[in-house]
């Protein structure tokens, strides 16, 4: 039993088997399922807000505060930008439904840039206190790579961090 979304339209995969009953209980389940799962890979300005303070908590001593964190659909050459200036945070749409722990990583990175603009080492050595960090670089990193981007357009800062 599954549900997936195809275009504008919900696909439900049941067994034959089900009585009519049960069949509108299991799409009632799977339709919420995928809504929520849905939800988690799509977060909302609000949620990403939320989060970005929780890993500046976690991995940053709490020292990154931003003033505001969204998401903007005008970044095609970077997964995210950071204004030291007035404390902004913006994701690229591109990065919605990636893993979490994609999104978590540039959030550091971005949150990061709060505390160190550059690309130096103190910077590097802030971003390696998320885990995932080298995994996350290395998929972004893929990811540029399968939709024939520039590695200097679309992952900027892995190329700073091979030089650094």
């Amino acid at each position: 039993m599954s549900a997936y979304r195809d275009g504008d339209k919900v696909v439900v995969m049941l067994p034959s088997r089900l009585s009519k009953a049960e069949e509108e209980q299991w799409i009632a389940t799977l339709l919420e399922r995928l809504e929520e799962r849905e939800r988690r890979r799509r977060p909302s300005d609000a949620d990403l807000e939320l989060r970005a303070h929780e890993l500046s908590r976690r991995y940053l001593g709490g020292n990154a505060v931003p003033a505001s964190v969204r998401w903007v659909d005008n970044q095609r050459t970077r997964w995210g930008s950071c204004t030291p200036d007035d404390a902004t945070i913006r994701l690229s749409t591109r990065l919605r439904g990636m893993p979490g722990w994609v999104v978590d990583y540039v959030l550091v990175h971005e949150l990061a840039h709060l505390l160190v603009p550059g690309h130096g080492p103190d910077f590097w050595d802030l971003v390696g206190n998320y885990p995932k960090a080298e995994r996350a670089r290395g998929y972004l990193e893929g990811v540029a790579a399968a939709a024939n981007l520039p590695l200097a357009d679309s992952a900027d800062d892995l190329r700073h961090e091979a030089a650094g």
